[in-house]
């Protein structure tokens, strides 16, 4: 492209003449005038074009994590949805660390525990489920047993550490209405498994303590979930039992909340996919409850 200098070259070279110096002036300056207007254009129009094309990268990439995404970003996305609404459920894991034999390679219950692969897959399973159901739903997955290790105490303390960020979350979350503390059992897979329509599903078992002051409140919350899933699946769940504990401790902070159950899904015998298989049914069930507002 040639420049205001060579314009100006050119023309004096086209006409030899020794023209006046205000008119050399005035044709040098109208000269560069239209040179820069001419550059403005240009420099619109490679603006419109970088514009458009930043637009159109965002319309793809907004697109592909809203519709083109695998499981774990439409999760994310619901998570997202979710976080606009109060929140109804909250699901949290007091033995956090409780795995299953597949997963721990180990042989005894009480050694079939997993740092990343245990029962907080199941509540998160749960939660997600229940997100994408357009149930705002909390998951707390503080790691109950890393802060027993941490600060030196015993097994015994779970609930008293799981029981600090429950009871944060309720003050801050009045719309709430129930609280869920997912476990696995430790019986053999005859007991805690069974079939239908040909897949093997994870019993369910509600555990209610009696020494919580929001103990009836809590049983009959237990007795609803376990009397809705029986009416799907008969002999899925194996029913409601209530624990006399001898202390306060041990209600399994069930005090600080009614409608609150500890939720044993499965055993340490079964395996993840039939865990999730049996918490797609708690999840009709409390969507039905919800609906019907029965809590």
């Amino acid at each position: 492209m040639q420049t205001d200098k060579d314009l100006f070259e050119l023309i004096k070279e086209t006409y030899p003449l020794n023209p006046r110096e205000e008119f050399v002036s005035a044709t040098s300056k109208k000269l560069r005038q239209s040179a820069r207007k001419l550059n403005n254009k240009r420099r619109i129009k490679l603006f419109s074009y970088v514009s458009s094309s930043i637009a159109i990268c965002a319309i793809a990439l907004t697109c592909f994590f809203i519709y083109g995404g695998k499981d774990t970003e439409q999760e994310g996305i619901f998570s997202s949805i979710a976080l606009k609404k109060d929140p109804i459920i909250y699901i949290y894991q007091t033995h956090n660390f409780e795995s299953f034999f597949t997963k721990s390679n180990m042989n005894d219950p009480a050694e079939a525990l997993h740092e990343t692969d245990n029962i907080t897959l199941v509540g998160e399973k749960l939660s997600q489920s229940l997100i994408k159901k357009g149930i705002p739903t909390i998951h707390d997955k503080t790691n109950i047993m890393g802060i027993l290790k941490e600060k030196g105490l015993s097994f015994n303390d779970s609930y008293t550490i799981s029981r600090e960020p429950l009871k944060s979350t309720l003050e801050k979350n009045k719309s709430l209405k129930m609280v869920f503390d997912i476990h696995r059992d430790s019986r053999k897979r005859n007991e805690t498994t069974i079939e239908i329509n040909g897949k093997d599903y994870s019993r369910t078992v509600f555990v209610v303590s009696r020494s919580s002051a929001k103990y009836e409140e809590n049983l009959k919350f237990a007795e609803l979930l376990d009397e809705k899933i029986k009416e799907k699946f008969p002999g899925l769940s194996r029913g409601v039992i209530v624990k006399d504990n001898p202390t306060s401790r041990d209600t399994y902070n069930q005090d600080l909340f009614g409608n609150s159950v500890l939720l044993e899904i499965g055993g340490v015998e079964n395996t993840l996919q039939e865990e999730y298989r049996t918490v797609d049914i708690l999840v009709e069930v409390i969507e039905e409850i919800l609906k019907e507002k029965e809590i």
